[in-house]
């Protein structure tokens, strides 16, 4: 048998309603031509599932296993399949229909959503949508051989689980999008969550000069010993006169801005960002809506939308993690895919902002047997 978690359907508004969870007992799947069976390990929360719960999501499904994020175990391939991944730890990929060198999606139907979410990004990424069964929040998963990649041998199933969606979506950002380079400056705003602090790592794992931003000072010191080079609050007036002070003489300007916020970024960075500069956008919290400026027209700055990332771009992130020694950040564990109380806690600290890095679910501990090879 095989448990999956899943949301429960009550009566509410979208952004009223907060479904519960349920934890349901079926069948173990069994690998079909090119598929691999995997034993889930650990998974991981994003805050598309907050939304999920909420029902600001399009085509959210009270079927399908929840959670796009997943590390386990191969234990069973199907006809077809190769075995080279057979008893070898793995990390799922978190998306769906999106071409290996695509710029973008592949082109989708669009959904409709009173909530005016992206319809295009519950398109791609897998876990309590009805467009795709598949969903890490369950014991055993069957997925596509081509969708898995071999785990780092330096990661735990915690910290692998930790890495896809977030790592994918801060890659993206910063490397595909902003052309990140050795002794370059750059600005990520809201350290403390997953993609920021992916970017964070990965920018000073490349040699990059990384500057946070955060309304927490117990945020801005944690990220000072992952390597940041400098922080300020947010929350201060004029923090971007802060921020202009801790700039290198040698290189006193932005080349990049990383932000998952919106709001004002443009106004506050626009006088720090050298011509040609990027603003790299994957969310926008603050609301759906952000204001351009001239002065940002006339310094030629690239602002860039970039949302998750391409098959490609999740192998080139994943090796990068492996020969780097990258160690994605979670903030806390919780054991047991059937402790409710204890996943929804982990839902309460994503809602109030508690967390400095990934909500992990370890679904079964790693036993010798399971682990296989560490490639």
């Amino acid at each position: 048998m095989s448990r999956s978690l899943t949301i429960v359907k009550i009566d509410g508004k979208p952004g009223q309603v907060y479904y519960p969870l349920q934890l349901n007992t079926n069948p173990k799947p069994v690998p079909g031509p090119g598929e691999l069976l995997i034993r889930l390990h650990a998974t991981a929360l994003n805050h598309r599932d907050h939304f999920i719960r909420q029902h600001l999501y399009p085509g959210l499904s009270f079927d399908n296993a929840l959670l796009a994020d997943g590390s386990g175990n191969v234990v069973e391939a199907g006809p077809g399949s190769g075995t080279a991944l057979l008893h070898q730890r793995v990390i799922l990929t978190p998306m769906r229909s999106w071409a290996p060198t695509s710029p973008s999606p592949s082109s989708l139907p669009p959904l409709s959503s009173s909530s005016g979410a992206n319809p295009l990004a519950n398109w791609i990424a897998i876990g309590g949508i009805t467009q795709y069964a598949a969903g890490a929040a369950q014991d055993y998963i069957c997925v596509p051989e081509s969708e898995v990649e071999a785990c780092p041998a330096h990661l735990s199933a915690a910290e692998a689980a930790a890495l896809p969606l977030v790592g994918l979506t801060g890659w993206r950002a910063l490397v595909s999008k902003g052309g990140c380079e050795k002794g370059q400056n750059v600005l990520v705003t809201g350290i403390g969550g997953g993609v920021a602090l992916a970017v964070l790592q990965f920018g000073v794992a490349m040699g990059a000069n990384v500057y946070v931003t955060s309304g927490s000072q117990e945020k801005l010191d944690k990220a000072k010993a992952l390597g940041a080079a400098g922080g300020v609050s947010y929350k201060e007036a004029g923090w971007e006169k802060k921020l202009a002070g801790l700039l290198p003489e040698s290189r006193p300007y932005l080349d990049i801005v990383v932000d998952g916020a919106g709001g004002d970024i443009v106004s506050k960075t626009v006088r720090l960002l050298k011509p040609n500069g990027v603003i790299a956008i994957y969310g926008m919290t603050v609301a759906p809506k952000m204001e351009w400026s001239m002065q940002a027209v006339m310094k030629n700055v690239d602002l860039r939308g970039c949302t998750m990332g391409s098959r490609d771009e999740f192998r080139d992130m994943v090796a990068f993690v492996r020969e780097h020694g990258v160690r994605p950040v979670v903030s806390r564990v919780v054991r047991g895919l059937d402790n409710l109380d204890g996943i929804d806690g982990l839902f309460a600290d994503m809602r109030d902002g508690r967390q400095f890095g990934k909500l992990v679910i370890e679904i079964a501990p790693e036993s010798e047997g399971e682990a296989g090879s560490k490639l």
